[in-house]
């Protein structure tokens, strides 16, 4: 639950007079994080700007997560003003924010719409209403809700991509080092597809990772390692900028 650091249960009497002014285009509360999970449908985009990884315990379960900074917890595709550097794709994680669905313990496991009451852009005063006056969710919340539902939606959808990787034992834990501000600098505590392990898959598995439209997330994904290093200029760049 990153990011988020009161988050509580949307009540339509507890919230009926809460408004939500935030700032377009600000992700500031993003800024002290290197890492947002994504799913699966989120991975070709993704691949273009961020290396794109696997995260979890050896043996699984994974998921997936775009790499936004390095060992630093620091966001390094944000700018000074919280605006997300132009012509990247901004994850789903963040975009919902303030708000998230929370699964249940119940037996149901039914999911309910929390949000952050720390975020500053909630108010009584100025911004759109999450209630009208009858206590009904306005046009704004019920599309906020719709997107959170789409985005569980696809994240078990991306768990069960995961599973299938996980089956056929290509996944391998991965080191690399870098260089940023003439620093080695290394990196860890996450997972790739192995190159050789997945050429080693027999046709049938082959073809079924092709058929299943698995290969193009799987490609999108070795892409997308080249892009670590890009991210190691990032870091010498924002420094040069700040003693500039």
């Amino acid at each position: 639950m990153i990011f988020y650091q009161k988050p509580v249960a949307l009540n339509r009497e507890r919230h009926r007079n809460l408004k939500l002014a935030a700032a377009t285009g600000d992700f500031s509360f993003s800024q002290h994080t290197n890492s947002l999970l994504i799913a699966a449908t989120e991975l070709v985009d993704a691949a273009m700007r961020y290396p794109v990884v696997f995260v979890g315990q050896p043996g699984g379960p994974y998921a997936l997560a775009a790499m936004v900074g390095l060992s630093e917890q620091k966001n390094l595709f944000l700018k000074a003003d919280g605006s997300w550097e132009a012509d990247c794709y901004i994850p789903a994680f963040a975009r919902r924010y303030p708000f998230v669905l929370a699964e249940g313990q119940g037996a149901t496991d039914e999911l309910t719409v929390c949000v952050d009451e720390a975020f500053s852009g909630l108010n009584e005063e100025h911004g759109e209403a999450l209630f009208d006056a009858e206590g009904r969710e306005t046009p704004m919340l019920q599309g906020a809700v719709d997107f959170l539902r789409l985005y569980h939606a696809e994240m078990q959808q991306t768990h069960l991509f995961t599973q299938r990787l996980a089956a056929l034992d290509v996944l391998v834990p991965k080191t690399v080092e870098v260089e940023s501000n003439g620093k080695k600098q290394v990196v860890d505590g996450f997972f790739i597809i192995d190159a050789a392990r997945l050429q080693a898959l027999d046709d049938a598995a082959l073809v079924q990772l092709v058929r299943s439209g698995d290969m193009q997330l799987i490609d999108a994904h070795l892409f997308s390692l080249k892009q670590i290093t890009s991210l190691a200029i990032r870091i010498d760049r924002v420094h040069a900028d700040a003693v500039a």
